[in-house]
């Protein structure tokens, strides 16, 4: 399965937040979007998500040598706001995605997925209101994950959690790579990036600045220089 975008780009009245963007994403991979703010980082992930509308280029999903756009029931997305009900519990929340994704067995799954993103039997019965902004974001994990979709994005998915949740958190993500899930995070940490990604994309004023895949992965080092690389004018490396 991989996934592209071919010459993409993306304008809000007169400003662009992407331009002519190209790139393929492959089942089994974590790519890392980087960039400065205002890069075009959410604009990508909002039209890989298929809740964005590019201007112009298409996003197409490749299987088996056919191709087709994404469905969105394909795609788990995690965005800057969690995208849950705040006055109903953790369980109550997976309950209702279940309901609507017409899942199979939702209440074992549920269950598990609860246990799996850490909201025991007392938080998983606590109304999404009293959670704080790391349990919210595994809420919101648990969420994109239920249906088991094709493709995963997240938008700063580190961004809330503290470092044992940095931990948490790259451990799923490698688990969703050995599952072969196609995975795409935009994040500003660095660090972050160089501990689950096989692909690095580099975005500066709306394009693609560098691009980058290691299958065995990314040092710290490897990234930053990549990224400063990426974001130097070309004179100024000249010279």
């Amino acid at each position: 399965m991989i996934l592209r975008v071919a010459g993409v780009g993306k304008s809000f009245g007169r400003r662009r937040a992407l331009v002519d963007v190209s790139l393929s994403f492959g089942a089994g991979e974590v790519t890392a979007l980087l960039g400065p703010n205002g890069a075009g980082k959410t604009s990508l992930l909002g039209i890989l998500s298929t809740l964005v509308k590019p201007t112009r280029g298409e996003v197409l999903l490749e299987q088996q040598a056919q191709s087709q756009r994404p469905a969105r029931e394909a795609i788990g997305y995690v965005g800057h706001e969690p995208g849950v009900y705040p006055d109903l519990s953790a369980r109550q929340n997976l309950r209702l995605f279940a309901a609507l994704y017409d899942i199979a067995d939702g209440e074992a799954k549920v269950a598990a997925m609860l246990e799996r993103v850490g909201l025991g039997e007392v938080q998983a019965e606590l109304p999404a209101r009293a959670f704080s902004r790391g349990m919210l974001q595994r809420l919101a994990l648990a969420r994109a994950l239920l249906p088991a979709p094709q493709i995963l994005l997240f938008d700063e998915p580190s961004s809330a959690l503290d470092p044992e949740g940095v931990d948490w958190l790259t451990d799923e993500l490698a688990r969703e790579r050995q599952a072969g899930r196609l995975v795409v995070i935009a994040t500003h940490d660095l660090e972050a990036a160089a501990r689950v990604s096989s692909h690095i994309v580099v975005l500066h004023r709306g394009r693609v600045a560098a691009e980058r895949t290691e299958p065995n992965g990314f040092s710290a080092a490897q990234v930053r220089a990549i990224y400063q690389d990426a974001l130097t004018p070309a004179e100024s490396r000249r010279g």
